[in-house]
């Protein structure tokens, strides 16, 4: 057994992509196992460290990089939201549990020639929390959170965006991370729609075969508004697509309750009441209706009333007439 700082120097070379570390790392094990008459478990991971290209890392701000233009095509964000933060469809929740063990297990399932599924749709309208659940995903895997960019990814000449996604992803191949490809209909539009360009259509083909060719030690995880606009194409290549509706009453009575435990002060209604009169909102804007009342709040300590603070919060926010989709019995669809 290699010894335990090895191990961890491993492990943290590994989560950052050092991929130069990495190496001296296991080249450290290697020989360290042939003293120990090692011979066969170090010949093992000698043909497995030869047989992986060797790539030239470069450094820009801490984030490693095939070449200084890699740095524009993605965000790099190192998780920290956590599933228990979110309130989610128990479905939800439990596809997501299942998803973060056939990865934490991955071996056990390569024992059967089995890998764990690493494409991920989730659908839905803005607001709802499929950015977070993201993150929260990555979180649980302990890996970076690879926010794309699609100022840097889509170019203006012939063939230029297929070509930086094709960089993207082969920069992917190299990292355990996750992949995530926000308002994912700017790329993966339908191209049977007449009114767009060849050019889309290329874009649509290669982006498949990447998201194809990923190996499942990255996961990809698309996220739309608009599942209407997607590549029907698109659907085959998710192993795994799920629904994030606006809340009902009763998740936003949840939130209320999450959010009162989570700044420790009462907000001096009962969630249930506040859940009835933003029905309508997504989470994202009863997040900063409950942000608003406690900045509120700590700007007039020590005299502060948050009774009288969220009371004037809601006479001033505005009512929502949306109706929104019931998931009390939530649904999620794992394909």
């Amino acid at each position: 057994m290699a010894r335990s700082d090895l191990l961890i120097h491993l492990v943290k070379s590994g989560m950052r992509g050092d991929k130069a570390g990495f190496r001296k790392v296991v080249e450290a094990i290697i020989a360290e196992e042939r003293v120990k008459q090692h011979k066969v478990l170090a010949g093992k991971l000698e043909e497995s460290l030869n047989a992986a290209p060797v790539e030239r890392i470069v450094y820009n701000g801490g984030a490693p990089m095939l070449d200084q233009r890699m740095g524009n095509l993605f965000h790099e964000i190192m998780p920290r939201r956590t599933l228990s933060d979110l309130i989610l469809p128990d479905e939800v929740r439990q596809i997501c549990r299942s998803l973060i063990e056939e990865r934490h297990r991955a071996d056990l399932l390569r024992s059967y020639n089995l890998e764990p599924r690493n494409r991920l749709l989730l659908i839905g309208p803005p607001g709802n929390g499929k950015t977070s659940l993201a993150e929260a995903i990555a979180e649980a895997l302990a890996v970076p959170l690879l926010v794309v960019r699609y100022e840097s990814v889509v170019g203006t000449f012939l063939g230029e965006t297929a070509v930086r996604l094709k960089k993207l992803f082969e920069y992917v191949s190299t990292r355990q991370c996750v992949l995530f490809f926000d308002e994912f209909e700017t790329l993966g539009k339908e191209r049977g729609d007449p009114h767009e360009t060849g050019e889309i259509k290329r874009v649509v083909s290669s982006l498949l075969m990447q998201v194809d060719n990923l190996p499942s030690h990255a996961m990809v995880i698309g996220a739309t508004n608009h599942a209407e606009l997607l590549d029907r194409a698109v659907w085959r290549r998710f192993q795994v697509r799920m629904t994030l509706p606006g809340p009902s009453q009763v998740r936003l009575t949840e939130w209320f309750e999450n959010f009162e435990r989570r700044i420790k002060i009462p907000l001096g209604h009962p969630p249930g009441t506040l859940a009835e009169r933003l029905l309508g909102s997504n989470f994202a804007e009863v997040e900063e209706f409950g942000v608003t009342a406690f900045r509120r709040y700590v700007l007039e300590q020590p005299n502060a009333d948050m009774t009288d603070i969220v009371t004037k919060t809601l006479q001033g926010w505005p009512a929502r007439s949306v109706t929104v989709p019931r998931w009390d019995e939530p649904g999620a669809k794992d394909a």
